[in-house]
């Protein structure tokens, strides 16, 4: 295997929230349902989308930053372990197949006010 793209991004948590409060219907355009529910308590919840907003960036990045992907045609979630991982479908599928990627491998991370993620697409 060897690796297609690596992608990283980082987002200020209280900017990404000013975002979501001024932009009504953008969580739901950004994310897919699953991730819209996520632990409680608001500043967890909304470190948990910056975080998985970063990633979607990351993957984007990865990728080649093509134009046409759709933010919800990746998902970001945490297995049991605690271990993050990716699930694309649709336009960023059809951008990983066209470049051959087989895996992904993601790290995601927030302190001090900050979400980061890292994106390695490997094929």
């Amino acid at each position: 295997m060897s690796i297609i793209g690596v992608g990283i991004d980082v987002a200020e948590i209280d900017r990404f929230r000013a975002s979501l409060e001024r932009t009504p219907g953008l969580a739901q355009r950004l994310f897919v349902e699953q991730e819209l529910h996520l632990p409680s308590g608001e500043r967890r919840g909304i470190a948990s989308l910056a975080v998985r907003f970063a990633a979607k960036e990351a993957v984007a990045k990865a990728l080649g930053a093509p134009g046409g992907m759709h933010w919800t045609d990746a998902e970001v979630y945490v297995e049991d372990s605690g271990r993050p991982r990716l699930r694309v479908r649709g336009t960023v599928a059809a951008r990983a197949a066209e470049l051959g990627v087989m895996s992904w491998h993601v790290s995601l991370s927030d302190d001090a006010g900050v979400a980061s993620a890292v994106v390695i697409a490997e094929g």
